[in-house]
């Protein structure tokens, strides 16, 4: 069900939300959270609706949207758009375009539809403030995600997250190296137990996960972390073996090799969107490792 309510106010939308939920029988019960999104404008709406309610359906949440959408309006206005029931996952949407002087005021008008006693969180999908913890909606915020994939300048804005860090920022680069990490990890646990003497991460120049992982390796390891330009894979240079972890740029598939030992088929697709936001809603305490992992990109060599 999609109500739409053009030229409307914050108390309006929210008497419809309650005549809609007494209509439809549905209530909010068991939401055990606000994901507050704010896109940079309507073209990044759709993309950012899709993997919020898919994530949704793993954490039953309102899902709230704030867009600006004519900044340079000489009269405030507000549009609103309930999205309930097939079309808005295990919760329900409130989409709210504001334009005018309104556009720079986006967290007065999403305070009025936080759920009471969840918590809030607030997701970035496209460029976000330098200091998220700081931002008018980060502040109603316990944890607040970026994504310096969909930055005009990914790899400025993965490192700029350092300087702008507070308990309860994280960011999707983080979470799409998650399945790397967990294969780099498993596979150097292994015999011979050798120190790692050198590292080198190659792909894609414009992928901040990629910049992610060799934080992360630089931030674990006493060696050289390099990261270059080339085929997708991740190199683990130790005394007797050579440990390669490598994919087609879009490829399902991995393959990890060693030295003088037989090559392992592993899945590895590039994760989506609405998986790596899932992921980060089902923890909502500080990331140490996400933190130190950005520490860790001051180390890293490019080359």
């Amino acid at each position: 069900m999609i109500v739409d309510l053009p030229d409307t106010t914050t108390n309006a939308i929210n008497k419809k939300i309650t005549a809609v939920r007494e209509q439809a029988g549905a209530i909010t019960l068991g939401r055990v959270l606000t994901l507050v999104v704010a896109p940079d404008h309507e073209d990044q709406l759709d993309d950012a609706l899709e993997a919020a309610t898919a994530a949704s359906r793993e954490h039953p949440c309102r899902i709230i949207v704030v867009v600006p959408v004519d900044r340079t309006a000489d009269t405030p206005r507000l549009d609103g758009q309930l999205r309930l029931g097939g079309d808005a996952g295990a919760g329900e949407v409130v989409v709210l375009r504001i334009a005018g002087p309104l556009a720079d005021h986006a967290a007065s008008v999403v305070l009025p539809f936080l759920l009471p006693d969840t918590p809030v969180v607030a997701w970035w999908p496209g460029e976000a403030p330098a200091v998220p913890a700081q931002d008018p909606l980060g502040r109603l915020a316990v944890h607040r995600i970026t994504d310096a994939t969909a930055c005009s300048d990914p790899l400025a804005a993965i490192k700029s997250r350092l300087s702008g860090y507070t308990p309860g920022d994280t960011d999707l680069a983080w979470s799409r190296i998650t399945y790397w990490r967990a294969l780099l990890a498993g596979a150097v646990d292994q015999p011979p137990y050798e120190p790692i003497e050198s590292v080198l991460v190659s792909g894609l120049r414009h992928e901040p996960a990629l910049d992610m992982l060799a934080g992360w390796l630089a931030s674990r390891l006493d060696c050289e972390v390099r990261r270059a330009v080339g085929p997708l894979e991740v190199e683990l240079t130790q005394r007797t073996q050579t440990i390669t972890l490598s994919r087609p740029q879009e490829g399902v598939t991995a393959t990890l090799s060693r030295t003088a030992r037989p090559d392992a088929l592993l899945p590895l697709a590039r994760r989506e969107t609405r998986d790596c936001l899932a992921e980060d809603l089902r923890r909502l305490d500080p990331d140490e490792i996400y933190h130190e992992a950005l520490r860790g990109l001051d180390k890293v060599s490019y080359i």
